[in-house]
């Protein structure tokens, strides 16, 4: 029998590249991404509302007050624990930290914001990023879903890593605000990116601490806030959700 010969060349075979995590984050956590995150304002609304948001100063002390002393503190130390049982596959600690994450939400207005966007990014995930570990996890997050289990069951899933992970979330969240401050707020597109800007360094130290923090580190202090979003509930004209 002839022998015969099979050259393989570099263009035979091609291998899927690796999606680098920065591409899948920006992806997941963009403003295209369906979870209906422009219909959410956190409060800020009722915020414009009642006057205490009028400027570009009074946006910045407020936002850097929720991110430092309000929800996103908490939602990046829930992101980070998260993470942590994802990677180890650990579904009844996700059904905890879920059950946990959506008794902090302080009112049913910002309870719907965590849990419609939890839900949408979860499922969206499944579809369209499918991955055999987040398949196993998913029964375990069944019901309504805090978006910060979501996004950080998510990222463990798939061994994104954890620092850009809260990283990317506290940025996505801050852009996803002064974009709601926009519409509802006296506040043009130039303040807005420097409101983003001067948050930058805060976010950073923010993400960093909830590497290391654990679940007794969770708490809020924007009173103001959680009873606006009561308020906003009955508030005459809105165009947000919360």
């Amino acid at each position: 029998m002839r022998a015969v010969t099979i050259m393989l060349t570099a263009t035979t075979i091609r291998m899927p590249p690796e999606i680098p995590d920065a591409l899948r984050l920006m992806a997941w956590l963009s403003p295209g991404y369906p979870v209906g995150a422009y219909a959410y304002s956190h409060g800020l609304e009722w915020a414009v509302e009642a006057g205490d948001i009028r400027d570009e100063a009074s946006l910045l002390d407020w936002l850097g007050d929720v991110c430092a002393r309000g929800s996103l503190r908490n939602d990046l130390i829930l992101a980070r624990h998260a993470h942590r049982a994802a990677q180890a596959q650990d579904g009844d600690t996700l059904t905890g930290l879920n059950d946990l994450a959506l008794a902090l939400a302080p009112s049913r207005e910002l309870h719907l914001e965590t849990s419609q966007q939890g839900r949408s990014f979860l499922d969206a995930t499944l579809a369209a990023w499918p991955c055999a570990a987040l398949s196993t996890l998913a029964p375990h997050l069944d019901g309504p879903v805090a978006y910060p289990v979501a996004v950080g069951t998510a990222a463990g899933a798939h061994s994104v890593a954890l620092g850009p992970m809260l990283a990317t979330y506290a940025l996505a969240f801050v852009q996803n605000l002064v974009s709601a401050a926009l519409r509802a707020a006296p506040v043009g597109q130039a303040a807005g990116t420097r409101v983003v800007a001067a948050l930058i360094p805060r976010l950073t130290m923010l993400a960093a601490e909830a590497e290391h923090a654990d679940l007794d580190a969770l708490g809020a202090a924007t009173f103001r806030l959680d009873l606006g979003s009561f308020r906003h509930e009955t508030q005459y004209s809105r165009i947000f959700r919360s």
